[in-house]
């Protein structure tokens, strides 16, 4: 992903309807970033993209999660109890719910970092409402792809599948390195040189190469972290 030629910004002022700046944010980036840089909308696109995550948990039934849960407890010795019918229900609805609540948290507190570091930290001149805009509508990249990768999670009995790093390097051995890799969704990836594009849109004098280098080493950091964990 390149940095888009410089647009006219005393043209075409009016902001796209929604539909039009989610088909941007895959076909045209950096001229949707160049437009959410002038007017930040926000509310529309982190709507849509918790519900698209919330709908791809909820999808996969809720036994994929408890035996997913129950085979990594086992892998630590530690036995876990089947889980009642009743309870089972319940979890159909609980985790897409805390799932959908959990994506707008963090497209806030995301925000809130990139603000800090880009604004704050390295002087550029940017608001949080526009970093909030950028992330809200990147992570739309990430939340269609999660919902069309559901029926292969079902099939698999994954519900944790994604395509990352690791799908390409299958080859390595097992442990901290394949698990950093594991951690590094491709769209993930690609939804954060998204959100570069936009840091590059907010302020001109920060260039598109710093800030993908920039999100990127966030990225990495997250992961590396992530790694221990998994």
């Amino acid at each position: 992903m390149v940095a888009e030629a410089s647009v006219d910004r005393t043209q075409g002022s009016e902001l796209p309807s929604l539909p039009a700046r989610l088909l941007a944010v895959i076909v045209s980036p950096g001229r949707l970033m160049d437009r959410l840089a002038e007017r930040p909308a926000w509310v529309g696109a982190l709507l849509v993209a918790a519900v698209l995550v919330g709908l791809s948990i909820a999808l996969i039934p809720a036994e994929l999660f408890m035996e997913a849960q129950r085979e990594a407890a086992l892998q630590r010795g530690v036995d876990v109890p089947e889980m009642a019918e009743g309870a089972a229900r319940v979890m159909r609805f609980v985790i897409p719910a805390a799932t959908v609540l959990f994506t707008v948290v963090l497209s806030f507190v995301f925000a809130g970092v990139y603000t800090l570091i880009f604004a704050f930290i390295l002087g550029d001149e940017g608001r949080y409402v526009q970093y909030l805009a950028a992330v809200t509508h990147a992570w739309f990249i990430a939340a269609l792809f999660g919902l069309l990768l559901t029926p292969l999670r079902i099939a698999t009995g994954d519900p944790q599948l994604t395509l990352n790093l690791a799908s390409f390097l299958f080859f390595l051995p097992d442990g901290y390195l394949l698990n950093v890799l594991r951690a590094l969704d491709l769209t993930q990836i690609w939804s954060t040189l998204v959100i570069a594009q936009g840091a590059h849109a907010i302020d001109r004098r920060r260039s598109f190469t710093s800030a993908a280098a920039i999100l990127l080493g966030v990225l990495l950091a997250i992961a590396l972290v992530v790694g221990r964990f998994m």
